[in-house]
């Protein structure tokens, strides 16, 4: 049996078949919404417009990879996040979509959140199959969250760490606009960094598992109004994330020892941060670009788990 996952988020409207009966992932696309230069973000209204005006033709697009009437179940992110109050308008976009999928076709449909798929992604993609069973740290680190995440399982997600401020995709992508990259910028503000061999040694603010990120912004802007290279003051800005993360693991495997720690969201598809960290904590996990940043593959693999 085959399972679609949809996703429409902030950033981009996702599509991805997943296989209950081989554990692999058939195909998966994903589309960027589009935001106007020198803007860091879209407004719900125009997020919602983009997700239903990409998705006909990339479900389309999504039967010439994979024969859809093969599909007994359709995975649906509706809520950023597996809390009371979570909500965001985009997500309409999937919901409608999958309703109407499933309602044509006399299938079910299995409801989870973006968060909960993209932790689901993760656990997936670093090809430990207990992982996905628990218990795991896990860190979602996007423009819309810096969450320090203790699953048992993946129906119960329990944050015990977080930013107070600024998320640390809202720093990269502010930085990355401010030097003239579309947003989302950080695979610009990431190429950019690796291609400074500098020393540095970035300032960080964190207590416990909470951290603030405010300041990481002053921090680059100053950088820059002092002449120092974009180059360096990329690596700066992703530095002090890797720092910051590291900091954060540290104190929650003081709580949970020996628990794995998996980094997931867009942020983490830096290699930068990645090295950074492993260097610091070499048994941690880092998946992907394509199992980190925005997809549908993680909805696709709750839908499938639903019927275990």
């Amino acid at each position: 049996m085959l399972t679609l996952g949809i996703d429409t988020s902030n950033y981009a409207t996702s599509l991805a078949v997943f296989s209950k009966d081989t554990g692999e992932v058939v195909c998966d696309i994903k589309k960027f919404l589009p935001v106007k230069e020198g803007q860091t973000g879209l407004r719900q209204s125009d997020a919602l417009f983009h997700h239903i005006a990409a998705l006909p033709e990339m479900l389309r697009e999504l039967s010439a990879k994979a024969d859809l009437t093969q599909v007994g179940c359709v995975g649906v992110s509706t809520r950023p996040r597996p809390v009371d109050g979570s909500y965001m308008p985009c997500f309409l976009a999937g919901v409608n979509a999958a309703a109407a999928f499933a309602a044509a076709r006399k299938i079910p449909v299995v409801s989870t959140s973006h968060q909960q798929g993209h932790i689901a992604a993760a656990l997936y993609a670093t090809g430990n199959k207990a992982l996905m069973d628990g218990p795991v740290l896990v860190f979602h680190v996007s423009g819309g969250t810096t969450d320090l995440l203790y699953c048992p399982s993946l129906d119960h997600i329990e944050c015990v760490g977080t930013s107070g401020d600024l998320y640390a995709g809202q720093a990269v992508d502010r930085l990355g606009v401010k030097l003239g990259y579309p947003f989302p910028a950080g695979q610009y503000v990431s190429q950019l960094a690796e291609s400074c061999t500098d020393k540095i040694r970035p300032k960080v603010s964190v207590k416990g598992t909470r951290c603030s990120l405010s300041g990481l912004e002053n921090q680059c802007n100053k950088l820059l109004d002092q002449g120092k290279s974009r180059e360096y003051v990329c690596r700066y800005c992703l530095l002090a994330i890797g720092e910051t993360l590291f900091k954060m693991a540290s104190a929650a495997l003081e709580e949970y020892p020996g628990t794995p720690v998996v980094f997931a969201g867009g942020v983490m598809s830096s290699s930068v941060i990645a090295q950074y960290v492993k260097e610091r904590l070499p048994q941690a996990y880092f998946v992907p670009g394509r199992f980190s940043s925005d997809n549908a593959i993680g909805v696709s693999i709750m839908a499938a788990r639903s019927f275990l």
